[in-house]
């Protein structure tokens, strides 16, 4: 047992206790506590389980984690109507909460396992709603902009961990000049998108198959940003790949559908689409140079081997918009081939 496991199970005693009490649960037993999942950061879960009743421990080591963020957009994103799991308890100084289990199978694990057409339509349907009510409900000035410095920082991850580091070689003059005009046409379609609430990670990975609404998870890095960045993220997926053209019919379902609730898409499904897709490209060297950092920085290398599917989703962009030609240049330069 760690030093962090030690300090969670002495908070964990006290804040069962008076959850249980707050929620006229009666008084927990001894329970047993489970490792559930750790994830790319620093975080990692814990399952207590006694009888039927089962809670989730988040461990954010506050050197590396700040909960703070966690706590406020789990509050928006219940506002918006959006199913988050329950915080029952939370010390952000130590860096532990106690929240609601909303089950262990994600849409991910759903349908790697096979799921029937339907309850992936149902599911996905439901992932929509849930994102339009995210979107609906946004404003500025309550989360931090994802503004042109935030998206260069994310972009440069590219040229510093996945080229330099796991590539082994920095980029040539001639490949800096294409990069520089790729980041240039990203950037003026992303800058120039409507803003809402973005999740950031609004993936399968992080939305949990259950019956009814589906929970949303890993919420916490939630900006203030581009219309077409979630829905992006939905259906160009870091672990799983849609086939395209199925890909651009959901992007389609969404577009309608927030189009009729009034949020600032284009009137034209095309215009979306290839603000969507441009939006995509940029998550896409940013997700190549993230997993590269918790490859060699983070000591997880399991995360590398999803690099093809990225390398891909940049190759068909290219292939589909013809202002991508620097990035196709710099991505035959780089041999960098799905």
């Amino acid at each position: 047992m760690d030093s962090r496991e030690t300090a969670l199970r002495a908070w964990l005693g006290p804040a069962l206790r008076k959850s249980f009490t707050e929620q006229g649960w009666g008084a927990p037993g001894a329970g047993e506590l489970t490792a559930a999942s750790a994830d790319a950061s620093f975080r990692r879960y814990y399952r207590w389980g006694e009888g039927a009743r089962s809670l989730i421990i988040m461990d954010a080591p506050p050197e590396h984690e700040d909960t703070r963020p966690f706590v406020k957009v789990a509050g928006l994103l219940s506002e918006a109507g959006v199913r988050v799991p329950h915080i029952y308890a939370a010390d952000v100084e130590q860096g532990f909460l106690l929240l609601e289990d909303v089950g262990s199978r994600t849409f991910l694990e759903a349908m790697e396992d096979g799921m029937l057409s339907e309850e992936r339509h149902r599911l996905f349907r439901s992932a929509i709603d849930q994102l339009i009510a995210w979107q609906l409900a946004s404003r500025p000035g309550v989360l931090p902009e994802y503004d042109e410095a935030v998206l260069r920082r994310e972009l440069e991850l590219f040229p510093e961990w996945f080229v330099e580091r796991h590539l082994g070689r920095p980029f040539s003059a001639a490949e800096r000049a294409e990069w520089s005009q790729a980041c240039a046409v990203l950037l003026e379609s992303i800058l120039a998108e409507p803003k809402v609430f973005v999740h950031r990670d609004y993936m399968p990975r992080n939305l949990m198959a259950t019956t009814g609404t589906p929970a949303v998870l890993d919420f916490q890095d939630a900006l203030y940003g581009p219309v077409s960045y979630d829905i992006s993220c939905l259906f160009a997926d870091a672990f799983f790949s849609w086939p395209p053209a199925e890909r651009v019919a959901w992007t389609q379902v969404y577009w309608e559908q927030a189009r009729t609730a009034g949020l600032p898409v284009p009137d034209r499904f095309d215009a979306f689409l290839n603000q969507s897709r441009l939006m995509a490209a940029q998550r896409h060297l940013k997700v190549l140079g993230i997993f590269a950092r918790i490859r060699y920085r983070d000591g997880k290398p399991r995360y590398l081997q999803d690099a093809p599917r990225f390398v891909g989703y940049l190759r068909e962009a290219c292939a589909a918009d013809a202002r991508l030609a620097p990035l196709q240049r710099l991505l035959d330069s780089l041999e960098l081939h799905v």
